[in-house]
């Protein structure tokens, strides 16, 4: 790994602009995140993080009006270089109106309330976040952006070419254990001749040439990849759109061992072919 320093994004604004959104998006992005950090831990943080992952992790850390009093050590802690890194501050920002109505809709009073109106708490926010929101490095105004333009904007700001890529994750099953819960789509390959009545093959595995070879040269096989690939394909690129950037396919056949194995590889294989970020996980070979 490099011994370049990593990145530090501070990541801060008005309650309800989409701290949270941001900082779900960063981790995805492959950063390690802390939400609710006191300032003054700042270094500590960066510390850690340096000697347990390596200078080269990116680090972003989410501080907001839940700090309290340390909130005020914020600018002294940037202002100082105390984490070796570079760092961007950024500011998440909104209307009052859409901010209020964002409060509402989630049910929960604002930090600075103290018993009052929704829009006195954020004023009061306004006026202690002043000052940082001037010396921002990126300030992205949610007013009028949707979770995922906010993802997107995020991702144009802090994403690299391989994070930014769709990953797709093909993960083989055996229907007699059950379909995989969290798979966005399934397909069955019980369509196939199975393997396991071919003594020779019988103990082997979709990993091993002569099954896969017996398993894609089978009549209905090269037809299903030569559709089902260009489908995935134009899904992933409408996940893309929407700020989606994992993508599971269950592909089942009876056991998990022959044909699905066989086939989830291919189809794999062909998606990085064609500039994907795919692998094969296979959920129950050797389960039998």
């Amino acid at each position: 790994m490099s011994h370049e320093a990593g990145e530090l994004v501070v990541v801060t604004g008005m309650t309800g602009a989409g701290r949270s959104t941001a900082a779900k998006e960063l981790e995805d992005l492959g950063f390690y995140v802390v939400d609710n950090l006191p300032p003054s831990l700042l270094p500590d943080v960066v510390r850690l993080v340096d000697e347990g992952l390596g200078r080269a992790q990116r680090v972003a850390v989410v501080v907001d009006v839940r700090s309290g009093s340390f909130f005020s050590g914020l600018q002294s802690a940037l202002a100082h270089g105390t984490t070796g890194r570079n760092t961007t501050l950024v500011f998440l920002d909104a209307s009052d109106e859409v901010l209020v109505r964002r409060q509402e809709a989630a049910r929960r009073p604002h930090p600075l309330q103290e018993g009052g109106r929704l829009l006195d708490g954020l004023q009061r926010e306004r006026t202690v976040l002043a000052d940082l929101r001037s010396e921002a490095d990126l300030v992205i105004d949610t007013s009028n952006l949707n979770v995922h333009q906010l993802t997107d904007r995020i991702a144009e700001a802090f994403g690299t070419p391989e994070t930014t890529r769709l990953r797709v994750t093909l993960i083989s099953f055996g229907f007699k254990y059950g379909i995989p819960v969290d798979s966005d789509y399934v397909a069955d390959m019980r369509f196939l001749p199975n393997p396991h009545w071919v003594p020779e093959l019988r103990a082997h595995t979709g990993r091993d040439a002569d099954v896969s070879d017996y398993v894609l040269g089978r009549p209905g096989a090269k037809e299903f990849l030569d559709q089902f690939v260009p489908l995935l394909a134009g899904v992933a690129e409408g996940y893309l759109r929407e700020g989606k950037r994992f993508m599971r396919v269950a592909i089942g056949c009876t056991g998990g061992k022959h044909r699905s194995v066989a086939m989830s590889e291919e189809i794999a294989r062909r998606l990085q072919d064609q500039g994907y970020v795919a692998r094969a996980l296979h959920r129950d070979l050797g389960r039998e």
